[in-house]
């Protein structure tokens, strides 16, 4: 079974991610809005990061709206060029965690592997737009060290498989990553973060389930909406299929200014993953990466808002703000004030 919107000709999910949106003008032109929505600068200086936008993504944006909040999360912005202070190319850490080739450790108990550096859309905020992908892994031969090193080290019972995407993987490819981690005898969990089921829902296929499935350790999803509106057709009918398989299934958000920063839009994203079974996980603060800058929302602002949904959701439907900070040994509950990390990203 595919998880397609039956509004839409079936095809592959390669053959979709192949028909993506690339140029910003053409963006722009499908949304029926005029090309100066753009400026010249926003095309000049996301050159090293490329518009692609899968045309499931898109038909959820509203045509003639510049502000749409899933057209924000995707469009150049000319903001993109400047250069902030405390915004830098690597915001969380990831080259002093990098135990060996494509193998990040940076939390007890869990590893996490760069599967690819391929992405089925280029959110503007990604906080990885300048990792270097060249150096990880490509042949599965390249993974052996990364392998060994987390099946000598029985403290780690968690696998999560990152990138770029993990499930732009072939089924082929990605089967025999995810049976070669089964063999661990101590991995208890393996975890896949994704946004493909949110952009591209076509990935999720009954092929794709049935490899999740026959993994002796628990396989998880953790999957990344910003927005309710990216909750709808055929992405919803993909999270429900993987829900109704059994597959737990989480979310992680992004706080972005202008695209979730209210009250109103923070509660429409928790009762709609909740109501297709995805729980609400992490609501993250922004990564501070360089060209990103113009999407953060101050920690003073992030605070009042979970106050604000707090009397509006159950409290399985409230995700947990956060905060990543280099070096520390988990991802930082923002629940009082946190003055003393405040150059790692303000109020």
């Amino acid at each position: 079974m595919d998880a397609t919107n039956p509004t839409r000709t079936h095809t592959s999910w390669q053959r979709q991610l192949a028909e993506a949106v690339r140029a910003p003008h053409e963006l722009l032109a499908r949304l029926q809005l005029p090309k100066e929505s753009l400026p010249v600068t926003a095309a000049e200086a996301t050159r090293g990061f490329p518009t692609l936008v899968p045309h499931s993504f898109l038909e959820r944006m509203e045509p003639g709206n510049r502000y749409d909040p899933l057209l924000l999360q995707v469009l150049p912005a000319a903001a993109e060029a400047e250069h902030v202070g405390g915004f830098t190319s690597d915001p969380v850490g990831d080259s002093s965690a990098r135990a060996a080739a494509g193998l990040l450790h940076k939390y007890h108990g869990r590893a996490l592997l760069i599967t690819t550096g391929t992405c089925a859309v280029h959110c503007r905020y990604c906080f990885r737009r300048e990792y270097p992908y060249h150096e990880e892994p490509r042949r599965m031969s390249d993974w052996e060290p990364a392998l060994q090193q987390i099946s000598e080290d029985e403290s780690i019972t968690e696998v999560i498989l990152s990138g770029g995407d993990p499930l732009i993987l072939s089924d082929e490819r990605l089967q025999t990553l995810c049976r070669r981690i089964d063999q661990i005898d101590h991995i208890e969990r393996l975890r896949i973060h994704t946004r493909l089921p949110i952009v591209l829902p076509a990935r999720v296929t009954s092929e794709l389930i049935a490899i999740l499935k026959s993994l002796r350790c628990q396989p998880v999803v953790v999957v990344h909406a910003n927005h309710g509106n990216e909750i709808a057709a055929d992405c919803e009918t993909a999270l429900r299929t993987i829900v109704r398989d059994g597959i737990p299934v989480l979310n992680q958000a992004v706080l972005l200014r202008n695209v979730n920063d209210s009250a109103e839009a923070l509660e429409s994203l928790s009762r709609r993953l909740v109501n297709v079974g995805v729980m609400p996980y992490y609501l993250h603060q922004l990564d501070r990466v360089h060209g990103a800058a113009h999407f953060e929302v101050p920690d003073a602002r992030a605070r009042e808002l979970m106050s604000e949904i707090r009397s509006r959701l159950p409290g399985y439907a409230m995700p947990q703000l956060v905060r990543e900070i280099p070096g520390e040994s988990s991802k930082m509950p923002l629940l009082h004030d946190t003055t003393r990390h405040r150059s790692a990203g303000g109020s």
